[in-house]
């Protein structure tokens, strides 16, 4: 059976999408390259409760009121991509994995390779939005 992982897509008013810049860590894959957030789903968890687990492990969130965007199958794992509208102030974030937050427009969010193969999903969510 495939790992489950999980992600959430945040999006603020002017319709961007946040994105976390992951660590510099050399046993790190897809390390200095963007990413969606979001985390591996634990054996006793299902993917809701690994994306509240994991914002509050990675942002130090409460993450409430979030809905499934899509399932969709990768050659290694089967992810589960939420969405949410949330102004978020970046500067007021504590940061607890990664090395920067940074919202990003459609266009920048294009023509950035992303980590995991998240920019399909990215594309599919400015579609959903219109």
């Amino acid at each position: 059976m495939k790992r489950q992982g999980t992600s959430i897509i945040f999006v603020n008013d002017e319709n961007k999408v946040l994105l976390f810049l992951r660590d510099d860590k050399p046993d790190l894959p897809y390390r200095n390259m963007w990413d969606v957030p979001g985390g591996h789903v634990e054996p006793d968890e299902t993917p809701e409760e690994c994306i509240v687990r994991e914002m509050k492990e990675e942002m130090n969130l409460d993450l409430k009121d979030f809905q499934l965007l899509c399932e969709k199958e990768f050659d290694d794992r089967i992810e589960y991509t939420y969405w949410k509208k949330a102004d978020l102030n970046i500067d007021e974030i504590d940061l607890m994995e990664g090395q920067c937050l940074k919202w990003f427009t459609r266009q920048e969010a294009a023509e950035t390779e992303l980590a995991y193969g998240f920019n399909e999903i990215v594309e599919e969510f400015f579609i959903f939005l219109t």
